[in-house]
């Protein structure tokens, strides 16, 4: 129970992480400019839009609750 096996070939050596990780990193396809650019700012509009919803939402909220009280 809970014991672990020390192989040779549960840990691969060093050298050749680096070599698999330098290979994958070559697979990367990196978004252009113009597409990095439209992705940023649809997610800071929808951040702010989804902020400005929970805010009015608070609101609405908090006077229902004070009508109550």
């Amino acid at each position: 129970m809970g014991e672990t096996s020390n192989t040779t070939t549960d840990k691969a050596p060093k050298k050749s992480r680096f070599k698999g990780l330098k290979s994958e990193f070559k697979k990367i396809i990196w978004p252009d400019k113009e597409s990095l650019t439209k992705q940023s700012v649809a997610v800071v509009l929808v951040t702010l839009a989804l902020g400005i919803f929970i805010y009015v939402l608070d609101f609405v909220i908090n006077l229902g609750i004070s009508q109550i009280m």
